[in-house]
């Protein structure tokens, strides 16, 4: 008879395995420890599981793609503009001898070719004008310079979508110039360095000098910011004469020319300061340039003053048309800490002896290239104790310093920069927006 009860036995364990509850599943997905409920609850009463329905899983809503930019910006521009197609600049057709480009088959051919280029280019200037004018309804009395920087900065690696901490990303896309922030006097190339509280004032004049690259391709593009209604004319006097400038820019225009249509518009102004009324000047010896792959600063420069420099504009030629109007002389000279540096492209091989130059070298050449950089891009790298030789790097040649720029104590000064392209069949204002 034992032998005979051993099935029964067996049974009623299988009998109580059967009924015990299923265990919600590790992922922590609910609805399936909710199902294992539910058939653990119709084994038990075949009649309440009849009357009880079963749940429905929902389907996960899709998130929708972002149709614009956040305030800060942190939206991708190329989630903004799946297509890659990003808005053109302001195109203003070539005049007198240059009128057949607009038409010209081949040139229209040569023009098409560029796709790839055009696609970075006007990549890199939509992140610019997003930023720009968000820093323009951002940026306030009371401000630390540091704190201004870093939220232009933090923006542009971010609709670019690239951190630039991992080695080689800053190369891909992101700061393609430093963020400028030079105040009444200082003209230019100053930025913060670490432990830099300055603060923005009310009476500040501010020049905000930024640019974006999108694989080497660099929009540089300046604007400048004031509080006081006083030095509306200055701001206005630089914009115009900026515009000038793009204006008359073309090819085969001779750069001199361009020099003393900007200084005929700039000096046409005078601003009231303090019951004074100051003439307003071109600063005679910072000029426009040529932007070059991955290099800010080309061969050509465009002054802003009249000049007999008889070089042309060229098709091809990218140009950063950018003036500099003062109350002050009109001329600048090199002062105070710098902030500014970029690798030479043309540097000559040379045996560093000191360790420290060696290292940084190697962290510069893989980060940033012969792009220009401050010292606070490296202090985010990690690295530490780099200035000696840095300043090494720098007496060697190798690495290119950019002292601060100012003109006399007391005086003001303004900047309005625009990034223009000289298609085969059109001049292009790449970095042209809406507010300027």
């Amino acid at each position: 008879m034992a032998a005979q009860e051993a099935p029964a036995e067996e049974l009623s364990k299988l009998s109580v395995e059967e009924t015990k509850p299923v265990p919600a599943a590790a992922n922590g997905n609910d609805s399936d420890a909710e199902s294992g409920d539910e058939e653990a609850e119709e084994g038990a009463s075949p009649a309440a599981g009849a009357a009880k329905k079963k749940k429905k899983r929902k389907p996960r809503k899709k998130k929708k793609a972002p149709t614009s930019q956040s305030e800060p910006p942190r939206v991708l521009v190329s989630q903004l503009f799946p297509n890659k197609q990003y808005p053109k600049g302001e195109e203003v057709e070539y005049v007198n001898d240059n009128l057949n480009r607009v038409t010209n088959e081949e040139k229209r051919h040569l023009d098409n070719l560029n796709q790839e280029f055009l696609t970075d280019y006007r990549h890199a200037a939509e992140v610019h004008r997003q930023v720009r004018q968000w820093a323009q309804k951002s940026i306030k009395p009371g401000q630390t310079l540091t704190e201004i920087a870093e939220n232009i900065e933090d923006s542009v690696r971010a609709l670019t979508g690239h951190t630039g901490l991992e080695e080689g990303d800053a190369l891909i896309a992101g700061m393609g110039f430093p963020t400028g922030l030079s105040i009444n006097h200082c003209a230019a190339h100053y930025t913060p360095n670490a432990g830099n509280k300055m603060v923005l004032q009310e009476d500040d004049v501010m020049k905000v000098d930024f640019g974006v690259h999108v694989n080497g391709r660099i929009v540089d593009s300046a604007f400048t910011v004031a509080f006081n209604p006083r030095y509306d004319p200055l701001l206005e006097a630089v914009k115009a004469a900026t515009n000038a400038g793009i204006k008359e820019a073309g090819i085969d225009v001779r750069v001199g020319d361009i020099g003393a249509v900007i200084q005929e518009v700039m000096e046409s102004y005078e601003v009231e300061i303090n019951g004074q009324m100051l003439p307003v000047k071109s600063i005679r010896n910072l000029n426009g340039h040529t932007i070059n792959h991955y290099s800010i600063h080309g061969t050509k420069s465009v002054p802003i003053v009249k000049s007999s420099d008889q070089t042309k504009m060229e098709e091809g030629d990218v140009f950063a048309i950018e003036t500099f109007g003062s109350t002050g002389n009109g001329y600048v000279h090199e002062e105070g800490e710098v902030s500014h540096y970029a690798k030479r492209g043309d540097a000559a091989k040379v045996d560093l002896r000191l360790s420290s130059a060696k290292s940084l070298l190697s962290v510069i050449t893989k980060n940033f290239g012969t792009l220009p950089f401050c010292r606070r891009y490296i202090d985010r790298l990690g690295q530490d104790k780099y200035l000696l030789g840095l300043n090494n790097l720098v007496s060697q040649g190798i690495v290119e310093a950019y002292p601060p720029l100012v003109d006399k104590k007391g005086s003001y000064t303004a900047q309005y920069e625009h990034t223009i392209l000289l298609r085969p069949t059109v001049k292009e204002v790449i970095s042209r927006g809406d507010d300027f």
